[in-house]
């Protein structure tokens, strides 16, 4: 009898995936907001200085790494929101709407491993760095052919990487 409470309990503690869950999906719900709130402002700007007749310095570079920097913001919200339904489906329950829908999208959140969900994060993790590094590039001065020479070493990197990712999980 006290294995089988002990074990009902221990069974029932699976529950406390919900704070990781509803906490995720706060975050994911945040990030979404400030990365339109980001856009919006660039938007703003880019309408205001078109309107004053400026020309600011960088500002091409600015109003891409604006909008980079929201790109990177909703694919971080997106990493959460594959989070949460994903602990949410391991350790709760499968989500119904999801399996009642005929819609393909929901293979994309189908998550039905701890490995699946590895992978669906750890793809969309690349896509934030690959993300931030363009970013990073558009804010670099180059100041000779030796620099030239590193960013399309560094731009074949990411290409030669993201190639393999897309390999991962696929078979023939």
């Amino acid at each position: 009898m006290l294995e089988r409470m002990f074990e009902k309990t221990l069974w029932s503690s699976r529950f406390i995936v919900i704070l990781a869950v509803v906490f995720g999906l706060i975050g994911a719900i945040s990030l979404f907001i400030v990365a339109s709130f980001d856009i919006y402002d660039t938007a703003k700007y880019v309408i205001m200085t078109y309107i004053n007749h400026e020309h600011p310095d960088h500002f091409h570079e600015n109003i891409v790494s604006g909008i980079i920097g929201a790109v990177d913001l909703y694919l971080i919200g997106v990493v959460m929101l594959l989070f949460s339904f994903g602990l949410y489906e391991l350790f709760i329950s499968e989500i119904d709407p999801a399996k009642e829908s005929d819609h393909d999208e929901t293979q994309l959140l189908a998550i039905h491993s701890l490995d699946q969900l590895k992978d669906k994060i750890s793809k969309v993790i690349v896509m934030v760095l690959v993300v931030g590094f363009f970013q990073k590039v558009g804010h670099t001065q180059y100041n000779g052919a030796l620099d030239m020479l590193y960013l399309a070493l560094s731009i074949t990197a990411v290409a030669v990487g993201l190639f393999f990712l897309g390999k991962v999980g696929k078979s023939h």
